[in-house]
């Protein structure tokens, strides 16, 4: 059962306070929570919860539009799925929308239907997000244990070379190598080498090679 710490919130930034209450209440009676601001900077000083959440988004707003600061997010690496919705939406908006990553570009007034099919879809990508996240920092957090020359013998590992061929570039002896290629399968709770390799391409901008 989900509590409501745990349960997705929806982000709100609309600048008509009756849209902001009427989405909000539909939410609420669907068991999401809600939280709804009337610009961009309110959204920004908020505290938000670290649950599966996405922000629907006006694009005519006090300050900073909503196109805007859908790349100002991106660039601050915050992501949060957007599902924009205005009364003034052309080709053009749309367009710049969906390439920057929007879930989905609904026009005023709308059917409760597309917007609970676009809520869902952005949920559902923050999830997985979410998980992918996890488990990158999981990784990261083995490959951390690893001693320097653990990681040596694993940068080697993977490109494909023997054991010997390690010891002669690295100057240690095979079983040396042996031993720390050991250590760095079980410390990386790598069950092959292509398990390891696989790991490897996704450490890449930690790796010196």
């Amino acid at each position: 059962m989900r509590t409501s710490e745990t349960r997705p919130m929806i982000f709100v930034v609309d600048d008509d306070v009756s849209v902001r209450d009427a989405i909000g209440n539909l939410l609420e009676s669907i068991g999401f929570r809600s939280e709804a601001f009337g610009s961009t900077e309110e959204f920004v000083r908020a505290q938000r919860p670290d649950v599966p959440s996405c922000l629907l988004l006006d694009v005519r707003l006090p300050g900073l539009n909503g196109l805007d600061f859908q790349d100002e997010l991106a660039k601050s690496g915050v992501r949060i799925p957007i599902v924009f919705v205005t009364a003034h939406g052309d080709i053009p908006m749309t367009s710049r929308a969906m390439k920057a990553g929007a879930i989905d570009f609904l026009t005023k007034p709308f059917q409760k239907p597309e917007l609970l099919t676009a809520i869902h879809q952005a949920l559902d990508r923050d999830r997985v997000a979410r998980k992918e996240e996890a488990a990158l920092r999981s990784l990261r957090a083995r490959y951390d244990k690893l001693t320097p020359r653990e990681r040596e013998v694993m940068e080697w590992v993977v490109t494909g070379l023997m054991n010997k061929e390690i010891a002669v570039r690295l100057g240690v002896t095979e079983i040396t190598v042996k031993v720390h290629r050991g250590r760095v399968m079980e410390k990386m709770e790598a069950d092959s080498l292509a398990e390891l390799v696989r790991m490897a391409e996704r450490l890449k901008p930690k790796l010196r090679r």
